[in-house]
């Protein structure tokens, strides 16, 4: 095939979805990976009326320790590699590090932290071959401020992307590969609708917190094409950033413990 690829996870709403319409919309051809198969034929047959691309659906969980593999091998069947790779699927587990079981942290590691990894680990010796490559982490603004009661896995696992995405960009200067992590905050999608947290975190998050997915995805896709090893979309975003560099880690981490009630539905 003549055009590119872009595999993107976490592709049948929010982030994931403005990012295949971007890619699609560039003349890329967009592989499209999520659980939820119907909503991915839907989104595939819009991409394909609107921008007049491919567009591949791959259902799989990113929980099943096999799922990033076979989706590359489902892609090599079909004699297509990975250009662009938007490791988008994500979720949170809300309530404090004990009030879930084992397996539900285990599955939220495998889906946030080891899949986006070994995906990228595989990707990008075909990109390094063709001297073109482009990844984006979807990371958050949680991975870089201080961690907060409950959701306690979250900011970690984004903390990672996010020092990974930097190492990866280092090394992969002057290959034609470019590696970002972007770090939004609170954004319109469906985040906060499967975790239940929605209710309490429109209470206490003000409207102008809040970015569209839509102009997220842009942000990291121009951050991308520039090679910016980290974009956080936003003026808000930005300032809340900037803010924590600055203050003193006792001070960010107290004010944390202060506001992070709000933010559980305990106030």
């Amino acid at each position: 095939m003549d055009r590119r690829l872009a595999l993107v996870t976490g592709a049948s709403a929010g982030i994931g979805a403005a990012f295949c319409r971007i890619y699609a919309s560039h003349g890329y051809d967009v592989a499209l990976t999520a659980r939820r198969a119907e909503r991915l034929d839907d989104l595939a047959g819009d991409l394909r009326a609107r921008f007049g691309v491919e567009a591949l659906t791959i259902p799989a969980d990113l929980a099943d320790p096999k799922a990033p593999e076979m989706i590359l091998q489902r892609l090599a069947v079909q004699g297509r590699g990975v250009d662009a790779l938007v490791n988008n699927a994500g979720y949170g587990v809300p309530g404090g590090f004990l009030d879930s079981p084992w397996e539900t942290h285990e599955a939220f590691l495998r889906v946030m932290l080891t899949a986006p990894t070994e995906l990228a680990y595989r990707v990008l010796p075909g990109m390094a071959e063709r001297r073109f490559g482009r990844i984006v982490n979807v990371a958050s603004l949680a991975g870089l401020i201080p961690g907060s009661p409950g959701a306690t896995l979250y900011g970690a696992v984004k903390s990672y992307l996010i020092k990974t995405s930097q190492s990866l960009h280092l090394e992969t200067l002057g290959k034609g590969v470019h590696v970002s992590a972007l770090c939004p905050g609170f954004t319109y999608s469906e985040f906060h609708d499967v975790n239940a947290t929605r209710e309490q975190i429109s209470r206490s998050a003000p409207p102008w917190l809040w970015m569209d997915a839509d102009a997220v995805a842009a942000a990291g896709y121009a951050a991308v094409e520039a090679n910016r090893p980290i974009c956080v979309p936003g003026a808000p975003n930005k300032a809340i950033a900037a803010g924590v560099k600055l203050a003193p880690d006792a001070w960010a981490l107290a004010l944390m413990a202060s506001q992070a009630p709000r933010f559980r539905g305990k106030v």
